[in-house]
């Protein structure tokens, strides 16, 4: 109801700012166009005074001003009745316009309108919003093409990579395989496809995803969707040595700027860890009651205390890898690095260990190559 009065209150404030000039009298109608010919007499009179003015011009000055007095004073009646009429048009159409304007477009609001509806929430206004809604007209549209020509592949294909990046994997699926089948294998196509497919297994590259990535990499040997998906199988396959070389020579060939390159580095540095370097380096029932002022510098005391534990006993090559990723979650860069000097010389004579060490500093960000 509050919305109603308001839009009201608007409507009629609006119709009000158009009509009230319009409903004005004109500032000289008949009376008042007299006055400014009298006015002008006096002027006359009063420069003529000042001798400003010569007597003779003043005369015809006069003589001019009193025949447009005289005229002013005698128009026909039918000119005033004429002004009258006008002015009596202008009443009716300023009542109509502010009565009958906003009974019609209340009428209209209630036939089409949602007053019911609560308002949308501020927070929820944003470019985001405004994009998902866009994109997901795009998908319907497509869609509806869709219907009317299946066998359309390149509707298949502009619409399945969205299906996937707005996690309608099913459809994403069965959009990838028709553009294939329509279209042809390209790299892109195979990779979604496989993606689409181990996103549907829970995450485990079956073997109809890993055909689908074998064929992408055939095409493209460099394909990082396709290259990054058959190191999980190999890892998921307890091949870890051949997952970690793929691994590793995404992350030395990626751009910078790279959109996968974060999910590649966390996967290297896991298997990196293994499974004795994943217990954390801070113990968090330690943290149990610590105000959160506090909860730092009880952090640091903690991993201070497993590097100086380290330093007497090096050859705990789990711990060595928990706190070399320790110091870099805590922002001390150079702590992290010599720490990784003194793992490496503990475990000089051991080829395998030397390999984790350096892939996980490749994969924290601390080397550009493994060592």
């Amino acid at each position: 109801m509050m919305l109603v009065l308001v839009l009201l209150g608007m409507t009629v404030s609006a119709v009000l700012a158009v009509l009230i000039p319009l409903s004005r009298r004109r500032a000289i109608n008949e009376g008042g166009e007299a006055e400014v010919y009298r006015d002008q007499l006096d002027e006359i009179e009063r420069d003529k005074s000042a001798g400003t003015i010569g007597s003779a011009e003043a005369e015809a000055a006069r003589i001019e001003v009193a025949r447009r007095l005289i005229a002013a004073s005698e128009q026909p009646k039918a000119v005033q009745d004429l002004g009258r009429g006008a002015r009596a048009r202008r009443r009716i159409v300023s009542v109509a316009a502010l009565v009958l304007l906003p009974v019609a477009a209340g009428v209209l609001y209630l036939g089409l309108g949602r007053p019911d509806l609560p308002d949308l929430p501020l927070v929820s206004r944003t470019p985001e919003d405004a994009a998902g809604q866009q994109l997901a007209e795009l998908v319907r549209r497509v869609e509806d093409e869709l219907k009317k020509r299946p066998e359309d592949g390149q509707g298949w294909d502009v619409i399945a990579p969205v299906y996937l990046r707005v996690g309608d994997v099913p459809k994403a699926a069965t959009a990838f395989a028709n553009a294939i089948r329509l279209l042809g294998s390209t790299p892109e196509r195979e990779a979604g496809h496989g993606e689409a497919l181990t996103v549907l297994a829970g995450g485990k590259v079956t073997p109809e995803a890993a055909a689908a990535f074998e064929r992408a990499a055939k095409l493209d040997p460099h394909q990082p969707r396709a290259r990054f998906y058959l190191a999980k199988q190999a890892e998921q396959a307890g091949d870890r040595k051949r997952a970690a070389d793929i691994y590793r020579d995404l992350l030395k060939t990626a751009p910078p700027d790279a959109s996968w390159r974060g999910s590649v580095a966390q996967a290297l540095t896991e298997i990196a860890l293994g499974e004795e370097g994943r217990g954390p380096a801070v113990d968090p029932k330690q943290l149990e009651g610590v105000s959160p002022d506090e909860r730092l510098a009880t952090i640091r005391g903690m991993v201070e205390g497993l590097a100086a534990r380290l330093n007497s006993a090096p050859g705990d090559l789990g711990g060595q890898l928990r706190l070399i990723r320790a110091w870099t979650l805590l922002g001390e860069k150079d702590k992290a690095l010599k720490q990784a000097e003194a793992a490496k010389a503990a475990f000089a004579n051991n080829p395998e260990a030397l390999n984790r060490i350096g892939d996980l500093l490749l994969g924290l960000g601390l080397e550009n190559t493994p060592a």
